[in-house]
């Protein structure tokens, strides 16, 4: 597997910028105390496969107000989650591209899930650098977000890329079931 290790790889585009584009992400936030909690949730981790599905076909050319949805929907940390173990070895190109792409277009705001989830891709793909360059955004945006506290720490201890992504497919199944039961 190939990856870009330059710090453009996880700058913003200008459509992280655009007005219309930040009400569109912003409208699919979830409040913690929103009535319709557990809806909200399986729609963000549907919207997930949903639009890897459409990655793997157009990229970048995907539906924007799908990967508004997405960027939205992961600012519930269940969705987040869900998004951390969804994909496999097969499907890990489609999603690389697809947080890298979503990391450079989330809004301020919105960057620390997406960039968390981009730093374990590269963690796990070794490139231990670029995991740290993504971690850096999400401090930016969000400087006391958990995940991006906890990950540092995981990367900082050296612990194995494999045993992470071995953890982190064996929690996916219990983040499921709490989202779709």
């Amino acid at each position: 597997m190939t990856t870009e290790n330059n710090t453009d790889s996880v700058t913003s585009t200008e459509l992280a910028g655009e007005d219309s584009f930040i009400t569109l992400v912003s409208s699919f936030a979830v409040p913690e105390e929103s009535p319709n909690l557990n809806d909200s949730q399986r729609d963000g981790a549907t919207a997930v496969i949903d639009l890897a599905v459409e990655f793997q076909e157009f990229g970048e050319f995907s539906k924007r107000e799908q990967i508004a949805k997405v960027i939205g929907r992961l600012s519930d940390i269940q969705v987040r989650d869900f998004a951390l173990g969804s994909h496999s070895v097969t499907s890990f190109q489609t999603y690389w591209g697809m947080w890298r792409y979503l990391l450079q277009v989330a809004p301020e705001g919105f960057v620390a899930p997406v960039a968390c989830l981009f730093a374990t891709l590269a963690y796990e793909q070794g490139n231990v650098s670029l995991a740290y360059q993504a971690l850096d955004r999400a401090t930016i945006d969000q400087p006391n977000y958990s995940l991006t506290i906890l990950l540092r720490r995981v990367f900082g201890s050296g612990w194995p890329a494999t045993a992470f992504a071995a953890m982190r497919t064996e929690l996916h199944p219990k983040v499921t079931a709490g989202i779709f039961n």
